[in-house]
């Protein structure tokens, strides 16, 4: 028989075994929402088959709609197991609540021989204990802060700082957003259930680590908000101003959002701005979006409309707790900014 076990339990194993696999057994859609870091979906039901018998459930009766759901599991059963049977390794499944959906997996995988475990509370006693944890969290890490014009290439710093094996929190990687109106463009922006999972997550990995980096963002990132004690300790880190040539920041946001790719929803995103810029360069910057003139349109959205509001944020930041790191492309600047982390570098200005 099948054992269940708690949340606090398959943490634990999650520490021991790194052969362990977690299998969500709900539909694509609701995998899509949110689900536990690192699992794989091998859905009981998929979404069609779930709408069927939740109908059945409710217009008919429990039973009818457990008859319809085993004629369902009966016919798909042989290429379900053999899903299964494609990963090696300790096998835990879970779905909403630790119901039938994984009480049947469990069951039949049992009996074949192929032995698992069964998350009590499924999903949702997931994300109790997330919330709980953000709550109650003790995170003490001294916060370097990455600051800077828009372009400055902040995001691919980080990201190389955490390539070299520095301890870094990647709010725009767990959102997957990039955190500005046009943040959100060729991706597909996660919610803040899923962002907190993986959130939570990071923070218990580096919860020993003595200093800590991340990006000015703000409270909001996309769709999801920073918990309260992270904001708190951007304002409160010291911040490193990447001051980086403007060609390279035109550069580098060509790179990232490759806009000719994605015309028309850089057209729809700058209509939400449009009206906060000065008349004629709003227009101008209009008409090279349309025309695909984007080197253009990115350097005045830069001069006209992210660095004054930028050059208003920065002043609010205490002299003593900023140091500008002036560098000429991104390799520049995670070089100086890990000699300054590493108290190689003590430039202040």
């Amino acid at each position: 028989m099948f054992q269940d076990i708690t949340i606090n339990k398959l943490l634990d194993i999650r520490r021991e075994k790194r052969d362990l696999i977690l299998v969500d057994v709900r539909s694509p859609s609701e995998f899509k929402d949110a689900t536990i870091p690192g699992s794989i979906n091998i859905p009981l039901f998929n979404d069609e088959e779930r709408a069927e018998i939740g109908t059945i459930y409710k217009q008919i009766s429990v039973q009818a709609a457990k008859e319809r759901g085993l004629e369902i599991v009966s016919a798909k059963l042989p290429s379900f197991i053999k899903e299964f049977a494609k990963f090696e390794g300790q096998k835990t499944v879970f779905c909403w609540r630790g119901g039938m959906r994984s009480r049947t997996t469990a069951t039949v995988l049992d009996l074949i021989g192929i032995k698992t475990l069964r998350l009590h509370g499924g999903v949702r006693a997931y994300r109790s204990w997330v919330i709980e944890t953000l709550q109650n969290i003790e995170f003490k890490a001294e916060a370097y802060i990455l600051n800077g014009y828009t372009g400055a290439g902040k995001t691919k710093v980080l990201r190389r700082l955490l390539e070299e094996g520095q301890p870094v929190l990647d709010f725009e990687g767990m959102a997957n957003h990039r955190g500005s109106i046009f943040g959100q463009i060729g991706l597909e922006p996660n919610n803040q259930k899923m962002f907190d999972a993986l959130l939570v997550e990071q923070l218990l990995f580096l919860q020993q680590s003595p200093y800590v980096v991340f990006e000015a963002e703000s409270k909001r990132v996309g769709k999801v908000v920073l918990p309260a004690f992270l904001t708190e300790k951007k304002e409160h880190g010291i911040q490193l101003f990447i001051d980086i040539p403007l060609e390279e920041r035109v550069r580098n946001i060509l790179e990232d959002y490759s806009p000719w790719e994605h015309k028309q929803e850089c057209i729809d995103a700058f209509q939400i701005i449009k009206n906060r810029i000065h008349t004629p360069i709003a227009s101008q910057i209009e008409k090279d979006l349309n025309e695909g003139e984007f080197e253009s349109a990115v350097r005045l959205l830069l001069e006209y409309y992210y660095d004054p509001r930028y050059d208003h944020m920065a002043m609010k930041y205490p002299a003593d707790r900023k140091m500008t790191v002036k560098v000429q492309n991104v390799e520049d600047a995670v070089t100086k900014v890990q000699q300054i982390i590493q108290g190689k570098l003590n430039v202040f200005k």
